[in-house]
């Protein structure tokens, strides 16, 4: 105990916590937790809670006003000062824990990766207590979309062109999949979004006045045409099925992107990519 009684810095008794928060065993209960919120969204849902896995997400999930409640850590990955260096950017308390390589490859989803977890206290995304930031939005929807990587692109699309919301209807997973936060590389923290069902997204859409834009071929024009400094929602959906008859029969005007190739589709965050920054083009990219 001599330790504590010398004149110690803040990043000093720091070190002392986390020498005394080792945890070896993979059957210890708060791996075991851990575990389950990695691998099923019902128990995510069910704690509001999910797990971070790498610096860059953490950080970015910090500056998103999520809350950090503990951080696991293996030094044979990532050198204590550096974790403390994080820690100090946190505006509330963190528990901190010491983990094993075996532990820690346990947890992570990524073969290189940072040797860093966090846990992190769920936000609510419900589209009924959502408010946009800005009185001329522009907004992407993903209706019903299935591959996280999918999902994980459009967030990272979103976040280049600075979006006003993304907002996902009828999302057949929750959005604090690690897939999709690892695929966004952090995006998921630096963008406005909400979830709902498509027939109470569309609700919301029509109370705000708010300009829709199908990406489908039916009774469709070329995306280029249409003005897009007005508010306005651009809606894509599955590669599969593409949007389903609700969007279609409430679009201000559907919209393609004219091919030359063989083939009539393109991979769902390319799409919204390239009608997206036309949208950002007639703003102009400033705004």
């Amino acid at each position: 105990m001599k330790y504590l009684k010398k004149k110690t810095s803040f990043l000093d008794i720091s070190i002392f916590a986390i020498m005394q928060n080792q945890i070896k065993s993979l059957q210890n209960d708060k791996i075991k937790f851990l575990t389950q919120l990695k691998e099923k969204s019902r128990v995510r849902r069910k704690e509001k809670l999910f797990i971070i896995e790498g610096k860059r997400e953490i950080i970015l999930a910090i500056q998103g006003g999520y809350e950090v409640t503990q951080l696991y850590y293996c030094p044979s990955i990532i050198n204590v000062k550096e974790v403390l260096s994080i820690v100090t950017t946190f505006k509330n308390k963190v528990e901190l824990f010491e983990i094993t390589i075996e532990i820690y490859q346990k947890l992570a989803y990524r073969v290189t990766t940072e040797g860093i977890i966090a846990l992190v206290v769920s936000k609510d995304t419900s589209i009924e207590n959502f408010v946009l930031p800005s009185k001329n939005p522009l907004i992407l929807i993903a209706e019903a979309p299935e591959k996280p990587g999918n999902i994980g692109a459009l967030l990272r699309t979103a976040d280049a062109a600075q979006l006003d919301a993304v907002l996902i209807a009828d999302p057949k997973t929750d959005i604090y999949n690690p897939n999709i936060i690892r695929s966004s590389v952090g995006c998921i923290f630096t963008n406005n979004i909400a979830t709902g069902s498509t027939f109470d997204i569309i609700n919301f859409l029509k109370k705000q006045k708010i300009h829709i834009y199908g990406a489908a071929l039916q009774a469709s024009v070329d995306y280029h045409t249409q003005d897009y400094t007005q508010p306005t929602a651009i809606v894509v959906g599955t590669e599969a099925t593409g949007l389903s008859n609700s969007f279609l029969e409430n679009t201000t005007q559907n919209i393609k992107i004219p091919m030359s190739g063989i083939i009539d589709s393109m991979n769902v965050s390319v799409a919204a990519g390239i009608l997206i920054f036309e949208a950002k083009r007639q703003r102009g990219f400033n705004n």
